[in-house]
Parts: structure tokens; sequence; C-alpha cells
């Protein structure tokens, strides 16, 4: 039996929108024998080396493929501005930071272990048979992550570059954060949609179907992305341990602007790897419904090497990891307890 639980996703409007978060993007959690998220290694695709000289095309070489853009439509064309409209508001207001945190950004070990438990061991929504606020098990990959990334037919070429550069570059990070092998590959386990309003629902019913445990019916969360989602990520479990990932989608619309777009990467992988939760006490980071930082946080990056830490494991409960998390929040800022 499958089942399905969102766990945050991020919003474009500042009003708590139907899943309870606030301008946030999320992940989907699945359990039982289809559901919850990993991603796998295997190569990756290395940016070409610049040509600065014209070279005569080899005889008999088949000319490069241009991908076939689709005509936007009206409705996409008015999202994209939109929400140029509401990046450049946050930017103005001071959010979408850039610069990971601050002097203006203190945390102490005790803050890091705190939020690590918020944010690991409890879900924004309740899973089926957990009780709403009580804590679930940590999830988490076991096997490497190979993220494939594909692209909607109304996604420009330019477009496509920046996104798969930015998707390889981030999942360099991941794995160096984690110490877990995480890449961008041919045959993924966790693929990135980067999809318009026009083109989401027949790209994801094309491409994700093909992942483990991964089917129409349990991507309707993430394929049928709510009109005030910047993007979602849905995890899955499809072997015998439902607290370990096999496979995940994430969804970033198109439409979204450059800035909008990477902040969607940055968080939906993240999450899709673990993190699964939001806290409005975690500070500074991405996972925090205020939207104050649009990019991964150094925060954030001691909380990726606690979840991956090999004194943690999946399906471990809270009451049990707690003197492993303080422990390791200890190290991760190299001091003892407070």
């Amino acid at each position: 039996m499958v089942w399905a639980t969102p766990l945050a996703r991020r919003f474009r409007t500042d009003d708590r929108p139907m899943f309870g978060a606030r301008i946030k993007r999320g992940i989907m959690a699945w359990g039982g024998l289809a559901a919850l998220a990993l991603l796998g290694a295997c190569e990756m695709f290395e940016p070409v080396e610049p040509v600065l000289t014209p070279k005569v095309r080899p005889a008999g070489l088949a000319p490069p493929q241009v991908p076939d853009i689709q005509a936007t439509s009206q409705e996409s064309a008015a999202l994209r501005s939109y929400l140029a409209q509401v990046q450049s508001s946050q930017l103005t207001s001071g959010l979408l930071r850039q610069d990971g945190g601050g002097p203006d950004t203190p945390f102490t070990s005790d803050m890091l272990a705190r939020n690590f438990e918020e944010i690991v061991f409890f879900n924004e929504y309740a899973a089926p048979g957990v009780r709403p606020g009580s804590a679930s098990a940590l999830r988490r990959w076991t096997a490497p992550v190979r993220i494939g990334i594909e692209f909607g037919p109304s996604v420009p070429p330019s477009q496509r570059t920046r996104d798969t550069n930015d998707v390889i570059a981030y999942a360099r990070r991941l794995a160096q954060a984690t110490g877990h092998p995480i890449s961008v590959s041919d045959n993924p386990n966790f693929l990135v949609f980067f999809v318009s309003e026009d083109d989401r629902a027949a790209t994801l019913n094309a491409r994700a179907p093909g992942l483990p445990g991964v089917n129409r019916t349990n991507l309707a969360p993430v394929r049928n992305l709510p009109g005030d989602a910047y993007c979602a990520v849905a995890a899955y479990a499809s072997g015998p341990e439902r607290s370990t990932y096999t496979a995940a989608v994430a969804v970033i619309r198109a439409e979204n602007p450059d800035l909008l777009r990477l902040s969607c990467i940055h968080e939906e992988l993240a999450q899709g790897l673990g993190l699964a939760n939001d806290s409005p006490d975690a500070r500074p980071s991405i996972f925090n419904d205020d939207d104050e930082f649009a990019l991964l946080t150094g925060h954030d990056v001691k909380l990726l090497g606690m979840l991956y830490d090999k004194r943690l494991r999946p399906g471990i409960g809270l009451a049990e990891a707690k003197p492993i998390v303080r422990t390791l929040a200890a190290e991760a800022t190299s001091t003892g307890p407070s």
C-alpha cells in the first residue's frame, strides 16, 4: 500500500497556503513500499571546454540537435512576469540572501541540535499512522544518489544550460557536505524537472514513472503543483525499509526567474536527501518559511553533514538519536554542549 504525506514546499504568496507553509518550497514524503527519496551516483556530466577558434565539421557528422521549443501560453507568460516581480520585491526587502549567513546570524551547538531535530524528525504534514506533531524516524539515502535533469519542451536552450550547470555544481557541493555519493547521471534515481505550466503534467507522466516505486498515482502531489508553489519535491521508499529513500522527484517551475530557480534547486535537492521539514527557529537557513536566505547556508551544510554521519542511521527515533545529535552539533560548531 502506498501512502503520501506533504512535508513542506515553497510558495509564492505571503498568505499561509493550504498546506500551512509561507513562501516556501518543499518536500513530499511517501512511505510504505513505494515512497521516500534518494540519489544515486553514476558518471557526472562535465561542462564542455570552450572552443576559441572555428573548426571544420567532420564529414558525415550530423548537426547538433536543437530542442523543439513550444510556444508559451498566455497563462505561463503571465506567471513568469508575476514571479519576476516577486523576486524583485523580495530582493528589495532584503530577502533571498546569498551570503550563507554572517556575524548577524550566530548560532550555538544547542541551536544547531534543536534545528536538526525539528527539521529531520518532524513533518509539516502528518503521515498516515503518525499523530500530528509527533516525531517520526530519520530518513535518508543509503544508495548513491544519481540526479537526472529533465526539461519541458517550453524551456529555451539558454535556460536549460544555466539550470544544468547549476544542478551539476550543487550536486558536487551536496556530495562534499554529506560525504555521500551524489552526482548527475544518465541513469538517475532522483529526477529534477524544470517545467512550465504548459508542459508539467505531460513531461512528468512521460519520465518520472520509470523511477523505482513511482507511478502516475503517487506522482500526483508534485505533478498537480498548487498555483501558489514555486517548486516541490517528493521522496519515495520502494524497498523494505520505509525510512530509506530509493527515488525522488523534484519539480521546479520554469517560469521562476534565475535566482528563484536556483533557490528551488538548493532547497528541493537538500530536502530530497532527508532534511524534510521547515522550522521558524532555523537561522541562517533555507529551511525556514521566511525566505531570508535563497541558497544553502553554512548552518545548513552542518545539518547535511550530521544527517549522513555514520553514528545515525535511517529509522532511528528521536529519543535514541538525541545524545548523538548533541555530540554531532558540538563537533560541527567546535564547541562543547552549553
